[in-house]
């Protein structure tokens, strides 16, 4: 009899089809302590994890796992090397995050240009401060140029967001055919650096991997135009933190906003955090109710088609595990 174990909750919807279906059996594992592991984690056949670590320690206590299910899209936690050794795949759920991330990007958009946070808190003193002030100068998105880095499900929705704000879309993905670009109204660009010296915003959705490591650095950074936005939703790793706090603390940048650092969760207090001028949320951009009720379908789509033998190749990272097709 399959069983199913969940670490840490998921949407309640997920958990019901999953227990309606005939032989599957579903735990909600809540005590992460390594006893409890220890205890529970042998009886998995499959696991739907969200931003817990998966190592080949963890992996130890898995003698049966049958496959691993990624609560979202991003797996930079997960050691696919050892699940790949193993023979078993490592399920993503590509497509429901999208929307909501493209939506959060373009929020943090919005915050730079019209100074949101700092207006709110104006509002939020003993006498309010009213009115357009000179301390704070916004702008209009309409008529700007944005630098789109990472062209793929989220990137594409960004650009298209972008577009209907009546901006100048940018497009960074060396992965993607210039004409597939054009084709849907947007520019692409060779050079990223020199892109970025003519956009107002420059926004990262590219995936967490060797090579887009501090894809944002120092020296990218440096090209920016002075007074423009950076918006990372994509993986802390991908900006070096440093380097954007020094932009703002020099006033080279006049706003970013991220959702995601490079070591989280944010735990301790860090010197980023008191940077002027940026927007930050606890990388919650696809935590909307419609997202996370996605995701965990999705989930527990891939991990009740591992029992049936019907995976979906498109959702599996480690596709070299799969049975070979005819």
């Amino acid at each position: 009899m399959p069983h199913v174990i969940c670490v840490r909750p998921i949407h309640e919807e997920a958990i019901a089809r999953m227990r309606a279906t005939p032989g599957v059996t579903v735990e909600v594992l809540m005590d992460l302590s390594p006893e409890s592991m220890a205890a529970n984690l042998p009886k998995a056949d499959a696991l739907i994890v969200r931003t817990i670590r998966i190592d080949r320690a963890f992996l130890a206590n898995c003698p049966n796992l049958k496959i691993l299910v990624r609560h979202g899209v991003g797996y930079d936690i997960v050691d696919v090397p050892a699940l790949t050794e193993r023979g078993i795949p490592l399920a993503i759920t590509p497509e429901a995050n999208a929307v909501s991330v493209a939506e959060h990007a373009l929020m943090m958009m919005l915050a730079c240009a019209r100074k949101l946070p700092a207006f709110n808190a104006n509002m939020h003193q003993p006498t309010p401060v009213w009115g357009s002030q000179p301390s704070l100068p916004t702008f209009d998105l309409a008529g700007k140029t944005v630098l789109v880095m990472g062209f793929g499900r989220i990137g594409t929705r960004v650009a298209k967001l972008c577009a209907a704000f009546g901006m100048h879309v940018l497009v960074r993905d060396p992965n993607v055919a210039k004409g597939s670009i054009r084709g849907l109204g947007f520019e692409p660009v060779d050079d990223a650096a020199e892109a970025a010296g003519r956009a107002d915003i420059v926004t990262l959705h590219v995936p967490s991997s060797a090579e887009t490591r501090n894809l944002a650095d120092a020296a990218f950074i440096a090209r920016m135009k002075k007074g423009a936005v950076l918006v990372n939703t994509a993986r802390g790793t991908v900006l070096d933190q440093n380097a954007l706090e020094a932009a703002l603390r020099a006033g080279h940048l006049s706003a970013a906003g991220i959702d995601v650092f490079e070591e989280e969760p944010v735990e301790t207090p860090i010197s980023l955090l008191s940077a002027p001028n940026l927007i930050m949320t606890p990388h919650v951009a696809a935590s909307t109710a419609e997202g996370l009720r996605r995701m965990a379908l999705d989930s527990a789509a891939a991990a009740l088609a591992c029992f049936t033998g019907t995976l979906d190749p498109d959702v599996i990272v480690n596709k070299e595990v799969l049975p070979r097709r005819n």
